[in-house]
């Protein structure tokens, strides 16, 4: 069993200068709903697909918090097997943490949000309002709106006549968006910090034309009485144009330095994947088809712009290195930058042609779990109508409620061994498993065995095969209840669905939060100096 710890030694070990991964095995709704300020989501749900990505180095310090339910500790007994060795569960979870006096924090990604609005406070980031906005296009004026988000979000919705330029391409590519200085550049997202940091990034590398963020993004424009446009194609180019690449190297390097973010050469960065000592991440900020393309084997794809506002998706130890790739030595500079300020020790790696000839794979960066016996559609199907099988579908809550099997239970893994499944009843009957993603479903199999299943299948083709053989389908709009809905943040969920009431509440969760900060969260950040 991995040692516990309380809610005060946790507390002082965030700050002793170690590496430490404190993950949160919590399904998403709950940890959305309240949780530690440097906590990074792992759902046990995948727990196992996605530690070796979080936490690389088996020897980091690790310590798991759960609800005060046991999960963090069948989360350590799965790591342990995988051979994280320096594991520890903090003793009754989030409930303890907060009986300490310590703050719970709602919502996601919330370092990259508090550093966002930081950076707003201590920059005076320039902004303009919807209105402002709105005013601009009825008087004609040079200006172009770029939106920072990944193109599905842009698609989702956007400000209309925007260009979807996502954050991490905008030094690259805004030359070719905005060739002309007088120009106003606007830069937006959905809510707040994307809009911040996209302008403050143009700002700080030398970018000639006014540049502003707009304030509370496609929110904001929304609760402007304003309409958003959607199914938007416009992109940057993929080519980047007559830019001078010298020159746009030179300031990257300048805006990294400034920052104090070094640049190393391959040999160094690879030599440090061997320190048991240390974790080492290694990310390709480049754009999907780029390192679909020539991406580095062993390095991660992780987009630059997300990479900063949403940092705990990719980092899982905190005081990690992160080591950051891009060929032309322009984006991984200005983000290494960023990741600086955000606290991290990130650098860029020099010299794309010597790292491309060395190996940078690693041996644990992925796990498979076993896969149990396949069924069919059919044969599942038969064992319905003979109650010889129990289907239990691992999807989404909501997915679920809105159409499943008939006969199918909704089920997800930190529940399997409790009262929901009856294991002694189970054991006499095959347990079909219903899922998105076969590894998903290949590890609540893992828990189902040892509940007491002895026949745990996965169904070939899930739920679109069973829909497409024509077999009859239910939905159920209040099951699973909102109480079982563990995986579904509710926390402003329909704020992007016309929900005014939900708009405001997230932009005043996004601008509150640097009100909760204690002194050992807020200095963390290092927010650089105009």
């Amino acid at each position: 069993m991995p040692a516990e710890i309380d809610a005060r030694t946790l507390k002082a070990w965030l700050s002793d200068g170690r590496e430490i991964a404190l993950l949160d095995v919590r399904e998403h709704g709950q940890y959305g709903t309240g949780h530690l300020f440097f906590a990074v989501p792992l759902p046990y749900s995948r727990f196992e697909i996605a530690l070796p990505k979080l936490a690389p180095n088996t020897a980091v310090r690790m310590v798991l918090c759960d609800g005060g339910d046991g999960v963090a500790g069948r989360a350590a007994a799965r790591a342990a097997a995988h051979g994280y060795r320096n594991l520890f569960v903090l003793a009754g979870g989030v409930k303890a943490w907060d009986e300490a006096g310590y703050t719970l924090y709602a919502g996601v990604n919330v370092p990259s949000k508090v550093f966002g609005e930081l950076v707003e406070h201590q920059r005076h980031t320039p902004r303009i309002s919807a209105h402002d906005l709105a005013s601009m296009r009825a008087a004609d004026e040079d200006f172009v709106i770029v939106d920072g988000r990944p193109f599905a979000e842009f698609r989702n919705m956007n400000i209309p006549g925007g260009i979807c330029c996502p954050n991490g391409e905008l030094v690259l590519r805004i030359g070719d968006i905005a060739p002309d200085p007088k120009t106003k550049i606007v830069v937006n997202c959905a809510g707040r910090t994307r809009s911040i940091i996209g302008a403050q990034t143009l700002i700080d590398f030398g970018v000639p034309n006014p540049v502003f963020a707009l304030e509370n993004g496609t929110q904001g424009w929304f609760l402007a009485g304003l309409e958003l446009e959607r199914g938007a194609s416009r992109r940057y180019p993929d080519a980047v144009g007559a830019a001078d690449l010298a020159a746009l190297r030179s300031r990257a390097r300048r805006v990294a330095e400034a920052c104090g973010a070094p640049f190393v050469a391959p040999r160094t960065a690879h030599a440090w994947l061997g320190d048991e000592a240390r974790t080492t991440f290694l990310f390709d900020v480049r754009t999907a088809q780029e390192f679909a393309a020539d991406g580095l084997a062993g390095f991660v794809h992780a987009p630059g712009g997300q990479v900063v506002q949403a940092t705990d998706q990719w980092v899982g130890v905190k005081g990690a290195r992160i080591v950051l790739f891009d060929r032309e030595l322009v984006r991984a500079p200005v983000i290494a930058g960023w990741l600086r300020q955000l606290g991290h020790e990130a650098c860029v790696l020099d010299d794309a042609d010597a790292a491309a000839a060395l190996d940078w794979r690693r041996a644990a960066d992925t796990f498979e779990p076993p896969a149990p016996r396949p069924i069919t559609v059919q044969e599942t199907a038969a064992g319905l109508r003979a109650g010889a099988v129990e289907v239990l579908d691992l999807r989404p809550g909501m997915a679920y409620r809105k159409g499943h099997m008939a006969g199918a239970a909704w089920a997800i893994r930190p529940g399997i061994a409790g009262a929901r499944i009856d294991a002694a009843r189970n054991s006499a009957r095959t347990v079909v498993l219903v899922a998105d993603e076969p590894a998903v479903a290949a590890l609540a199999a893992i828990d189902l065995a040892e509940a007491g299943s002895n026949d745990v299948r996965v169904m070939t083709g899930g739920y679109q095969a069973w829909c497409e053989a024509g077999l009859p389908v239910e939905a159920s709009p209040d099951r699973p209840a909102d109480s079982d809905c563990i995986d579904f943040l509710f926390f402003t969920h329909g704020r992007h669905d016309g929900n005014a009431e939900a708009a405001r509440q997230y932009l005043a969760w996004e601008t509150g939060l640097l009100g909760q900060l204690d002194a050992q969260e807020r200095g963390v950040f290092r927010v650089a100096r105009g």
